[in-house]
C-alpha cells in the first residue's frame, strides 16, 4: 500500500511540474500586442494595430474546424513552405465565424509581414494583414467548445447593448494556449466595435 501511495505521489509531482513547465511556456510566447482602453467586469474595450496573419477558411462549427485548422497552419509555420523555414508560434490562435464555419487564423511573430514571410505549400492559406481596429471583448477559463463561445457571445452582445455601444460582426474567438495544457487556460469572444458611436446616436 505505502508503495502504491508512493508511485501515485510521485506521479502527480511530476504532472505538477510538467503543467508548471506548459503554463510557463506560455507566458513567454509572444502575444499579440493590443492597448486596453477600458475594463469593467471581465469585458475590455481594446485597440489593435495592424497585424500580419495566416489564415485558412474550414467549413463546420468550432468543434470541427479547429483540429483540421490548426494542423494546416502550423504544418506551414514548422516549415510547409517554400523556404522550409520554422516560424514562431504566438498567441492567440483567432477563429473568425464566417458564412459556412471558421476562419482560423495565427498571428505571424513581430519581424514578419507579406514581404519577407515565406510562401506557404498549402494553396489554401491566405497571407495578409488585419486593418487596425476597436474591439470589446469577454474572457473566460477552461477548454472551449461551441456552447461555451456561444454563451459568452451572447454576454457579449448583452453587454454591448447596455452600454450602447455598436458593434459589427464576425465574432471571433480567441484561443491562448496549447491543447495540452490543463490549468490557467484562457480564452476570450470578440468583436469590432465603432468605439467613438453610441447605438442610440
Amino acid at each position: 500500500m505505502k508503495t502504491i501511495i508512493v508511485i501515485s505521489l510521485g506521479i502527480l509531482a511530476i504532472l505538477v511540474f510538467v503543467q508548471a513547465y506548459i503554463v510557463k511556456a506560455t507566458n513567454d510566447t509572444e502575444q499579440q500586442k493590443y492597448e486596453v482602453i477600458e475594463s469593467q467586469q471581465g469585458f475590455e474595450i481594446r485597440y489593435y494595430p495592424a497585424a500580419t496573419l495566416a489564415s485558412v477558411n474550414m467549413s463546420g462549427d468550432y468543434s470541427r474546424s479547429s483540429g483540421s485548422g490548426f494542423r494546416i497552419l502550423a504544418g506551414y509555420i514548422f516549415g510547409s513552405n517554400d523556404q522550409e523555414k520554422k516560424i514562431a508560434m504566438t498567441a492567440p490562435v483567432h477563429m473568425k465565424e464566417s458564412e459556412n464555419g471558421y476562419s482560423m487564423s495565427f498571428v505571424m511573430p513581430s519581424g514578419y509581414d507579406t514581404s519577407n514571410l515565406p510562401v506557404p505549400d498549402n494553396t489554401r492559406i491566405q497571407i495578409h494583414n488585419s486593418e487596425p481596429a476597436y474591439t470589446a471583448s469577454i474572457r473566460f477559463g477552461g477548454f472551449s467548445n461551441d456552447e461555451k463561445i456561444n454563451e459568452h457571445k451572447e454576454k457579449l452582445k448583452q453587454w454591448l447593448e447596455e452600454e450602447g455601444i455598436r458593434y459589427s460582426g464576425p465574432f471571433t474567438y480567441l484561443g491562448y494556449n496549447p491543447p495540452y495544457q490543463m490549468t490557467n487556460r484562457r480564452n476570450e469572444v470578440m468583436v469590432r466595435i465603432d468605439y467613438n458611436m453610441k447605438a442610440s446616436d
